[in-house]
């Protein structure tokens, strides 16, 4: 089938369908459908559009088609006069203007050929326009601009021409203002990019400003708009898109083709409207929607481009309507024709820089004559406009990139917000307030708007079902109170509701304007209350007043009559009551309440004190029995164990071993000097102290050291604690404490009111009568009052709710307020109304509701939840350690006790079984290497131990600790000196004239320092030694032949040694020095 006979057949086909087109049905095309067209003009040129207006040109000769060296795209623009010099400026800017670096210019050349177009072309017309005008010019791509909005005959005549333009398969780039009223599936496959925003991204917008201001129902209106079915379309799936972060609802989708279609809005619930249609229609459609009181303060209506069109004076439009808008003027077009080139250009760059194109050139080679290659569609059109689809266009300075989805329609769309507003001549105006942009995500940006009725605040977008009048009284957090906006006369979002708490004869008159912004009349309430009764509005569809109630007072029985809230519903002057109204048997007669929302009680709040230190704060980390443990067990148990250890041990001071059956009494480790070791060790004093020189009994020192370490610990860790300020208060245990129950026997008698004609003053009087008549000069008006006067000290306690007192504890900034004792007469807080009354069993079942999904919960968590949360028990700072919190280090210090005593039972062994068969061994002088206490078991017992206590021994030269010490010692060395000196002397006289030495003695030390000391010794002297400290001398001497003795010089221990190995008679004289003993040949 040639593309002339298609065409015609098309032609035929869309004369048939072109009034519904105009009705707004759109058109459908379908191939294979045969029809009659009309011949082309001859001579002299081209029809544009169809009406009569021609354009110079010569039609070109048929030709064989070749492959083209230049690549033509047509560009459909609005007729307008002297329009075609700014439209062929504007194209030949643009193909100026794209980058050199494309290798399409060095393959091809691009060309753009202009046609304009009238309001309402007939069919045969474009018929003609794409038969003379693009196929003979081969274009690869049609540019298709068009601003009009009439969404009638010029939407049908666009709708029309793309399609034809489709079943061709040569693509479209269209940028048209009607865009949404065109059919969405055609019967070919579409090849057109938008560049104008679609009516999704109108609806996406729309709905951003439901989502902002949380209006979750609304309703559709459109007219028999073509498109009317794809606006709704496009809600409901943007509606579902967005179920998972708001939740809409669409109430009604209501066509208007008659006022009465709008009788489905007056019955429904919906405020909010979202209309779609023209200009015109909205008027009539808006006009009836005032009739029916569907606009007004209440009712939002957000309308669509189509109702915007070229915003002319809109004074059939009601005040605060809100619309979605693009610019479509004459200047849009000619800045959308560069945007249209470079899409083409870069369509082309794409397809030509691809090897395996170059078999599927970009000429379209139809022809309506029949001379060409005689398809009917152009078969390279679809993969040319696939590299349309697919190209990336770098937006202008701040503008995003020009890209499309797979359906062909623009990514980043921009819209403008606009609201209709009165100027100061009263004349209404579209004026933009914000932007709605969809790159790089989502996002909505709005001024301020003057809304419906010319008010400043958004409606609430719920429909009003009932009117309640309720009536409260602040009480904290239940209902706060604060003034509302001076200029506005409203409440934020954050600071509740509008609620009325001057008596009514005192704004009655008065505009209501007016007496909102006077902060005497009106406030704003918030709080828990207010919370709730906005959940319960919002799902049983009832507004409400919030009235204060005159008196002031809760409500409570008084000579016969009810006062407060209370009146209020026995009077029937009010429909509810709500704020914190505690149940009771007495109310519950008289008014109706709704289940309980909140448990309560009557509590008692009171002040803590600070300032007062304990003067036993440092006994008070321990308790008495973990003191009187340390004192009377441990410490005992420590001092007699290292004692009796010492004692016993074999190389300590044990009486009944050892071979010295003298003991020197200066040398004992007495139990006094034990207690002294004991209580040093304990607290860590710098003291000199007498250790202990057996092995078990310092072992067990080192236990008690470590139990000592554990003890210090735990008391200093746990001291800081007590050390603070003490902070003390009124401990009651309830009302039953006596002094609250019988104030006037305490002296002092202690202060606590309560609020008169509450519920706690019912119950005082009811159960407490004595404390009830007492307290009545100490009572307050507020429970705030009362609260001040407790943290001022006017009053000791104050009696009110539970709940109440909890909050204001809970928001005290220094944490000085804490409720004491437990809650008397439980209770509960309700709603109440009047008798009867025809709303409790829906609040009822709402409250159940709400508590069953954990609202209640919540609310209250978010009310009463404050910074600071003492209770009775937080007045201590730590409690006392208890026995068993200590008991691991006693353990500690049995387990060393058991393990001492061990230990001594092996020395005992080693000195009865093992020491003489060391001792008699070649590695006994190892043993001192090991231990000293060892060694000093083998040889001589006080050589050992001076050596290690003052370091004598041959070569080295005493240390002592004081001037009388170094004196002897220098005294000791000078006569050392001088006995060496003589004895030489002596032995060269005797070998001088012959004479043998005598045998050696050994002269006694002691006895030596003693004549020094008397200074009655001469020298040379021989002092001999006793008959049994040595052996006979006559043979070498070994460690195993001496014993060690003690004895006493000066209350200084001198240990006797000799060094007798390899030692013989006859030897030369010589000197043997040793730990304060002088071993000479024969004389000392």
């Amino acid at each position: 089938m040639h593309a002339r006979t298609a065409l015609m057949a098309l032609a035929a086909l869309g004369a048939l369908a072109w009034s519904e087109a105009e009705r707004g049905a759109g058109i459908k095309v379908g191939g294979g459908v045969t029809g009659a067209g009309r011949e082309a003009a001859r001579g002299g040129g081209v029809r544009i559009g169809g009406d009569g207006l021609r354009r110079p040109r010569t039609s070109p000769a048929p030709q064989a088609p070749r492959a083209p060296s230049v690549i033509t795209a047509a560009l459909v623009v609005p007729h307008k006069a002297f329009g075609a010099r700014d439209y062929t400026r504007a194209e030949k800017a643009a193909l100026s203007k794209l980058p050199r670096k494309l290798k399409l210019f060095s393959q091809v050349r691009l060309n753009v050929t202009l046609s304009m177009q009238g309001l309402t072309p007939s069919p045969m017309s474009i018929l003609d326009s794409l038969c003379k005008e693009f196929l003979a010019v081969n274009v690869s791509a049609i540019l298709y601009l068009m601003n009009h909005e009439q969404y009638g005959r010029s939407t049908a005549s666009a709708q029309y021409f793309l399609q034809l333009a489709g079943y061709l398969g040569i693509p479209v780039i269209a940028w048209n203002a009607d865009n949404s009223g065109l059919e969405k599936h055609a019967s070919h496959a579409s090849l057109r990019l938008q560049l104008a925003p679609t009516i999704e991204h109108q609806t996406a917008a729309m709905l951003s400003i439901l989502e902002r201001y949380k209006w979750h129902q609304f309703s559709v209106v459109t007219s028999a708009i073509a498109g009317h079915d794809d606006f709704i379309q496009a809600v409901r799936e943007r509606v579902s898109a967005l179920q998972d972060r708001f939740k809409f609802t669409i109430l009604n989708a209501v066509v208007v083709k008659k006022p009465a279609d709008l009788n489905e809005l007056v019955t429904s619930e919906a405020r909010v409207m979202l209309l779609y249609a023209t200009r015109e229609e909205a008027a009539d459609i808006l006009s009836s929607a005032g009739d029916l009181h569907l606009t007004g303060e209440n009712f939002v209506w957000i309308v669509t481009q189509s109702v915007l069109g070229s915003m002319q004076q809109p004074n059939k439009f009601p005040v605060g309507m809100l619309g979605v808008h693009f610019d479509t003027s004459s200047s849009s077009i000619i800045s959308e024709i560069a945007t249209a080139v470079k899409v083409f250009a870069y369509g082309v760059e794409s397809y030509v820089s691809e090897p395996e194109n170059i078999r599927y050139p970009l000429g379209t080679r139809l022809s309506c004559s029949g001379v060409g290659t005689g398809e009917a569609r152009w078969s390279t059109g679809e993969r040319f406009y696939r590299h349309l689809r697919n190209v990336s266009v770098e937006g202008e300075s701040g503008r995003p990139s020009i890209e499309f989805t797979p359906d062909g329609e623009l990514r980043a769309a921009e819209l403008k917000i606009m609201n209709l507003r009165p100027t100061l001549g009263e004349q209404l105006v579209w004026e933009e307030i914000g932007t709605w942009n969809s790159y790089p995500k989502e996002r909505l940006v709005i001024k301020d708007i003057v809304w419906p009725g010319g008010l400043h605040t958004p409606p609430q977008g719920v429909p009003e079902k009932f009117h309640m009048r309720i009536t409260f009284l602040e009480e904290p957090p239940y209902i706060n109170l604060a003034p509302p906006d001076p200029v506005s006369g409203r409440c934020s979002l954050d600071r509740g509701v509008i609620c009325r708490v001057a008596p009514e004869i005192e704004v009655a008159g008065l505009e209501a304007g007016t007496a909102h912004r006077n902060s005497s009349l009106y406030q704003c309430c918030s709080g828990f209350c207010i919370d709730l009764l906005q959940q319960l509005a919002e799902h049983l569809g009832f507004t409400y007043e919030l009235v204060r109630v005159e008196d002031g007072r809760w409500g409570t029985l008084h000579h016969g009559k009810w006062n407060g809230l209370i009146a209020e519903l026995v009077n029937k002057k009010t429909d509810m009551v709500l704020t914190s109204l505690i149940i009771n048997s007495d109310r519950e007669a008289v008014v109706d309440f709704s289940v309980p929302f909140m448990e309560t009680g009557v509590a008692i709040v009171v002040a803590k004190r600070t300032g007062i230190i304990s003067p036993t704060a440092f006994l008070e980390p321990f308790d008495t029995a973990s003191w009187m443990l340390v004192g009377a067990v441990a410490i005992q148990a420590a001092t007699f164990s290292i004692f009796f250890f010492e004692w016993l041990s074999p190389s300590g001071f044990d009486c009944s071993t050892g071979t010295n059956s003298k003991r020197i009494p200066q040398n004992r480790f007495s139990l006094c000097r034990t207690y002294w070791i004991v209580w040093a060790v304990l607290f860590q004093a710098s003291v000199h102290v007498d250790s202990p020189r057996g092995f078990t009994a310092r072992f067990m020192t080192n236990m008690w050291a470590m139990f000592a370490v554990v003890f210090l610990a735990i008391y200093t860790a746990n001291l800081a604690a007590f050390m603070i300020t003490r902070e003390e208060f009124h401990e009651l245990s309830g009302l039953d404490d006596p002094r609250i129950a019988r104030p006037l026997t305490q002296r002092p008698a202690l202060k606590f009111g309560t609020v008169p004609w509450s519920h706690t003053d019912a119950t005082l009087a009811k159960y407490f009568p004595e404390p009830h008549a007492y307290m009545a000069s100490y009572n307050r008006s507020t429970v705030s009052a009362g609260v001040t006067s407790v943290l001022t000290g006017d009053l000791d306690a104050f009696i009110y709710d539970g709940t109440v007192l909890d909050y204001l504890v809970s928001q005290d900034e220094d944490c000085r307020l804490l409720t004491v004792g437990s809650w008397y007469a439980m209770s509960g807080y309700g709603l109440a109304f009047t008798r009867n009354s025809k709303y409790l069993s829906m609040f009822n079942k709402r409250l159940l509701d709400l508590r069953s999904n954990g609202d209640l919960e919540r609310l209250r968590r978010y009310w009463m939840t404050g910074t600071c949360k003492p209770n009775k028990q937080e007045h201590k700072s730590s409690d006392p350690l208890a026995l068993e919190q200590f008991l691991s280090a006693f353990l500690l210090l049995m387990a060393g006790i058991l393990l001492a005593a061990l230990l001594l039972l092996l020395e005992h062994v080693y000195f009865r079984y093992m020491r003489e068969h060391l001792a008699a061994s070649s590695a006994s002088a190892c043993c001192a290497l090991v231990s000293l206490s060892m060694g000093q078991s083998l040889t001589f017992h006080g050589a050992v131990v001076e050596a290690a206590a003052r370091g004598f021994g041959p070569g080295k030269r005493g240390h002592c600790r004081s001037a009388v010490c170094a004196a002897q010692v220098w005294r000791a060395r000078h006569e050392r000196d001088a006995a060496v000196a003589r004895a030489r002397q002596l032995a060269a006289a005797l070998a001088a004239h012959g004479l043998q030495p005598p045998p050696r003695r050994l002269a006694s030390a002691a006895a030596l320092l003693a004549a020094g000391r008397a200074h009655d010794a001469t020298r040379p002297r021989t002092l001999h030694a006793p008959a049994d400290l040595l052996p006979d001398l006559e043979r070498p001497l070994s460690c195993g032949d001496l014993r060690a003795r003690e004895m006493d010089v000066d209350s200084e221990v001198v240990v006797g040694s000799a060094r007798g190995a390899g030692w013989a008679p006859g030897a030369p004289p010589r000197v043997v020095y040793y730990n304060k003993i002088y071993f000479l040949d024969n004389t000392v």
